[in-house]
């Protein structure tokens, strides 16, 4: 949620900025621009972690299966988690970037954005600012489902663990 927040962040100090083509403007413009760099680092780097995190447990879960002799089962819905995630995760990278590159053809003081006039009859900075609101949401809406996802392989990784220590106390072997 820190990720989101300075995402968040970085949005309230772009509706901040009265005229970005006044030269006072200027600070606030970058301001919002690094916010908004540091927010699409942070909010990547999260969706890296939880992804790592299916692929530790999904690797974990499949030797556990194979040396104890598990059924597939409790692999397989792990599998289908981590796989069902990697959309919203690859989507709001997707965002995050078009959200970035739209802001950056926005500032009338840049080289990039001065020759942009819009598209789909919306001006930049309107186009900006409606990509960001749906970017914080669909960001939102990933989050809430990598926790789901999460949670739910928690206690995939739960069950296993006590058939594990099941078979284990069944063979007299330590727990």
């Amino acid at each position: 949620m820190a990720a989101t927040a300075i995402l968040a962040f970085a949005f309230f100090l772009g509706l901040g900025i009265d005229d970005p083509k006044a030269h006072e403007a200027q600070s606030s413009v970058s301001n919002h621009m690094l916010c908004g760099v540091g927010a699409l680092i942070c909010v990547t780097l999260v969706h890296a972690i939880v992804f790592t995190y299916f692929m530790g447990t999904g690797r974990w879960l499949e030797e556990t299966s194979r040396a104890y002799h598990l059924k597939e089962d409790w692999y397989a819905t792990s599998k289908k988690l981590k796989y069902r995630v990697l959309p919203g995760i690859t989507g709001a990278f997707l965002l995050l970037l078009i959200t970035m590159i739209f802001g950056a053809l926005a500032d009338p003081a840049s080289s990039t954005g001065s020759g942009f006039k819009g598209l789909a009859g919306l001006p930049p900075d309107t186009l900006h600012l409606t990509l960001a609101i749906v970017t914080i949401t669909a960001n939102l809406l990933v989050n809430l489902h990598e926790f789901r996802s999460i949670e739910r392989n928690g206690e995939v990784i739960e069950e296993v663990m006590n058939e594990v220590r099941r078979i284990r106390t069944e063979r007299g072997l330590a727990v």
